[in-house]
């Protein structure tokens, strides 16, 4: 209950105090602060800037060549190669960019960085809070055409059990990478120099990676990731996040395939 009271708007100073109290919150020297703030933020910068334009399927030929993907082209398979190239931008920006970065710089492991399942189980009412009111928001915007347009991103998503599968996979996999990147490498690598300043830092970069979605997404992505960002610091751990975030990403698919009558009906597609 404590948690769950801890999530409320007039308290998140106090929360943000109360990580300060424990942990390694500034605990590095000023030099220290300020070469670690440098280095990761360089780091989001070079990542950001990475996946903003690499991840876009126009990038392909640059890389299987031109006549290869000419043939995929041909194929219908070639929107979800699309997507595996867009998962996988992901996972160099989101993952190794900064696995190298703690390795090299930080000389530190990489487990330390929220990937350990640590204190989530104690701390998942304050995930269901976050979790339910999305559900039900999701539910009543399922009936606007905007969204049933918008989702799911790979539009053969209902051609068949495989394609469904196959797209969940891989869209599930970046929410990993993405709660990783924000919740634990920026999260981590900035608590030492900042304290719990460093959840207003992450909000930003991770609101601007919302702007091409939908004005109400964007605009609920400020207090998400404010409340995820208190919850990873208090549970030291990135999974909680990930099942909020799997929670809405297959509930809005899910229902957006429903309204449009798109559920699969067989496993594969021919």
């Amino acid at each position: 209950m404590r948690l769950v009271q801890s999530l409320h708007p007039r308290r998140i100073l106090q929360s943000l105090d109360e990580i300060d109290e424990t942990g390694n919150s500034y605990s590095l020297t000023r030099r220290q602060s300020l070469r670690r703030v440098f280095i990761t933020l360089a780091c989001v910068s070079v990542a950001l800037l990475f996946i903003h334009y690499a991840k876009f399927s126009s990038n392909i030929p640059l890389v299987i060549g031109s006549e290869l993907t000419q043939r995929w082209q041909a194929s219908s398979w070639y929107h979800l190669l699309g997507y595996v190239w867009w998962t996988g931008c992901h996972l160099i920006g989101f993952v190794l960019l900064p696995w190298l970065v703690i390795r090299l710089c930080f000389k530190q492991r990489m487990r330390d960085f929220g990937w350990r399942f640590n204190e989530t189980a104690d701390h998942w009412r304050g995930y269901v809070l976050l979790l339910s009111p999305i559900l039900v928001f999701v539910v009543l915007v399922s009936f606007g055409e905007d969204f049933v347009n918008h989702y799911p991103f790979y539009k053969l998503a209902g051609r068949s059990w495989f394609d469904l599968l196959a797209w969940e996979l891989l869209y599930l996999s970046q929410f990993v990478f993405l709660e990783f990147f924000f919740r634990g490498f920026i999260l981590q690598a900035l608590r030492p120099a900042m304290g719990a300043n460093a959840v207003w830092v992450m909000c930003v970069p991770y609101l601007m990676i919302h702007f091409p979605k939908l004005w109400l997404e964007a605009t609920g992505a400020i207090l998400f990731g404010l409340f995820l960002g208190i919850l990873a610091l208090q549970s030291r751990s990135i999974w909680g996040g990930v099942l909020v975030h799997a929670g809405v990403a297959v509930s809005m698919d899910i229902a957006a395939l429903v309204r449009k009558q798109e559920i699969p009906t067989q496993w594969w597609p021919f």
